[in-house]
């Protein structure tokens, strides 16, 4: 009845890879910027678990006796995107980096796109997804044309008012989008997202109603081959559409941070099951709603609710469980641009009802967090990633990483 939980801090970086500036990204580091950016970070519970050990972060000064056991985890998917963030940290590494459309998307793939809906199409630029609703939302409302745009992601998205293209209008064009156009070479990109959007001229915003429809991953995850030896994997958030629906027996939407943590606390609260539980949680608005937005006081204010949530959900787990916080990339809002971030991601992990942590030190791969789900379920390893599940489990060890 073994349970392992995984939450995934979209877009909390923890500072720049040494790649970084192949990226853009020199000097960067979300947690530092978005503490800086806006006041000290006043984050206790996460700062006992260690969070001040993983890097400089203004009011979170490390501590000599972490209650979890921290560390850092370098990418090493030649990628700053939330599908290899995910797939990596489920232990498959990307060889190849995705198919980019910095200039926006070619003629060839627009006509395609006529001649399959016969709709025109606003922008086909690379932009910002709040920008590009603002500066063409209106001509939307006017002609009825969907906006089109991608970024510094291997994305295919597409904005449409509820009111001008209704929801399953929408999904249905990105699904031929992915199916007919965007699925395979030579124009293949990871994902085709549905952006819908409400409101009114000057006063347009998104709705929680995205959809993503990704590429599967290339090889089997560890959440395939757990339910494929019976444990039952849950999902929170946006997980699947990351992994093209593949390894979940159910999945809990969810349009928040806040509802994330509400939903993480009751399946805590249900009983694991006999032959084993692994949930996967994505908090996507630190990357969202701040990390995009360059809000770094919106994003410290989210990590000090999810630091505030960290003790509820502490008090709920059985002895044994398993629980490591992470994430897929960074999003620093102190950077340039509205892009992700070339970043270390933290690691801290614990086991409940443990006395004391320590440093896992510097890990060569984000696979290293699924070997270590992988053997704490007790299911074959993924195809990457080295378990640091015997320091966790046994505090005289030195760092495995």
């Amino acid at each position: 009845m073994k349970r392992a939980i995984v939450i995934v801090l979209d877009g909390v970086g923890a500072g720049a890879l040494p790649d970084a500036a192949d990226y853009g990204d020199e000097g960067c580091n979300t947690l530092a910027g978005a503490a800086r950016g806006a006041g000290a970070l006043n984050a206790p519970n996460l700062q006992a678990w260690g969070l001040g050990n993983v890097c400089p972060i203004p009011g979170v000064p490390p501590t000599a006796d972490p209650s979890a056991w921290w560390g850092i985890m370098a990418e090493r998917s030649p990628a700053k995107d939330s599908i290899s963030g995910h797939w990596e940290l489920a232990g498959v590494i990307r060889k190849q980096p995705p198919m980019l459309y910095p200039d926006g998307f070619p003629p060839a793939v627009i006509e395609r796109f006529r001649a399959l809906t016969g709709m025109n199409v606003l922008g086909n630029v690379p932009a910002s997804g709040t920008e590009i609703i603002r500066r063409l939302g209106g001509e939307h409302l006017r002609t009825g044309a969907p906006i089109v745009y991608t970024s510094a992601d291997s994305v295919f998205q597409v904005a449409a008012h509820k009111r001008v293209i209704p929801l399953e209008e929408l999904y249905r064009l990105c699904r031929v989008v992915r199916d007919e156009i965007m699925n395979g070479k030579p124009y293949n990109v990871d994902r085709v997202i549905a952006r819908p959007f409400d409101g009114g001229r000057g006063a347009f915003r998104r709705t929680a109603e995205r959809r993503d429809f990704a590429i599967p991953p290339p090889e089997p995850t560890v959440l395939e081959t757990a339910r494929r030896e019976g444990v039952r994997v849950t999902g929170v958030g946006k997980v699947d559409d990351l992994f093209a629906g593949r390894g979940f027996d159910e999945v809990r939407r969810t349009a928040s941070n806040s509802e994330g943590m509400r939903t993480l606390i009751a399946l805590v609260e249900q009983p694991p099951a006999r032959s084993g539980t692994l949930i996967l949680m994505n908090l996507l608005d630190f990357d969202q709603e701040y990390g995009h937005r360059r809000d770094a006081r919106g994003f410290r204010a989210a990590l000090e609710e999810f630091d505030a949530f960290v003790p509820a959900l502490t008090r709920r787990l059985r002895g044994g469980d398993l629980v490591i916080i992470t994430a897929d990339h960074g999003c620093d809002p102190a950077a340039r641009g509205t892009d992700h971030t070339r970043e270390y991601v933290p690691l801290l992990a614990c086991l409940a009802g443990m006395e004391r942590g320590g440093s896992l030190g510097v890990r060569a791969t984000f696979a290293d967090a699924g070997a270590a789900v992988a053997e704490f379920l007790g299911v074959p390893p993924p195809p990457a990633g080295r378990s640091f599940l015997r320091d966790v489990g046994n505090p005289r060890h030195e760092p495995s990483g």
